[in-house]
């Protein structure tokens, strides 16, 4: 059976590992990226490279998108120049950025008065889910579109479910996130009271890690922050961006969230400092100069 033409636009931290793993399975991956040295290790290993988001999407059959921001988004997508208005007849978007779900419906119907199929499918897992292929993928979209994209999905992830209609997907990838940002204050608290009180917060981190203290940012984040290693596995400004986005549309809700009304503050002062571009585990060095 002949695999899709595939076309992946966002290199970044993530998005580089997954268009590799496409490669590695076989794929023509055609790509681009805002900044070309960014794709160089894909480049390398076999990609093709296009100057623009309309010579990518008439490359291939699926496009995949791993992007910023909202904006970035719909600028990709809905520009004149953009993936809606030059895809190939019949070719299904994916966007795996995470963004807004009202952008993921308007993205949808764009795609279905051309004949396109739309996916939104943002992920949960960081760089190292992106570079072990065991990525969380939480689809939105028509079944029909889930069904065609769900080999390449399991090229990626592990943990892969449609949740429902465009948006359902950023819906979940919301819920997911209120969760991350409200758990990281919780371990940065927790080792940082250590700390305070005398212990060392690497022994205290090895005795509660794998008890119900325990999860993912515990056991991958935590010790990056004990280690004063705050390179981005996933960055302080994406976090807040999706925080802005789940309150925004907590507040369409008519729902408060006080506990990630709280996360964002004190991201918001992480930001402050200038650590930004740092990973999210940066919240703990905050904590330390409090």
């Amino acid at each position: 059976m002949k695999l899709p033409v595939v076309a992946f636009i966002g290199l970044g931290v993530m998005g580089r590992s997954m268009a590799g793993q496409l490669l590695r399975a076989g794929h023509t991956v055609h790509v681009h990226n805002r900044t070309k040295e960014k794709a160089a290790p894909v480049l390398e290993a076999g990609a093709i490279w296009h100057d623009s988001v309309r010579a990518t999407a008439a490359a291939a059959d699926v496009v995949v998108t791993m992007l910023g921001f909202p904006a970035d988004v719909e600028a990709v997508y809905l520009a004149p120049d953009g993936l809606v208005a030059h895809a190939r007849p019949g070719a299904l978007l994916i966007d795996m950025t995470t963004s807004s779900p009202v952008l993921a419906r308007r993205i949808a119907a764009a795609a279905g008065q051309r004949g396109l199929e739309a996916l939104d499918a943002p992920v949960s897992g960081g760089d190292i889910g992106a570079r072990e292929a065991r990525l969380v993928i939480m689809a939105g979209g028509e079944p029909a579109a889930f069904a065609r994209a769900r080999p390449i999905f399991d090229l990626m992830g592990k943990n892969i479910a449609r949740l429902g209609g465009p948006g359902a997907g950023q819906h979940c990838k919301m819920a997911n996130q209120i969760a991350v940002a409200v758990g990281m204050v919780s371990w940065c608290e927790a080792l940082t009271y250590a700390k305070r009180a005398g212990l060392d917060p690497a022994a205290v981190h090895a005795s509660i890690s794998g008890g119900a203290a325990g999860g993912w940012a515990m056991t991958n984040l935590a010790p990056r922050a004990l280690a004063e290693n705050y390179a981005p596995g996933f960055y302080v400004k994406h976090i807040l961006k999706d925080m802005g986005i789940a309150l925004e549309s907590a507040a369409e809700l008519k729902l408060a969230l006080p506990g990630l009304a709280c996360a964002k503050k004190l991201y918001d002062q992480v930001a402050a400092r200038g650590w930004e571009d740092c990973g999210t585990q940066a919240l703990y060095r905050l904590y330390l100069s409090l």
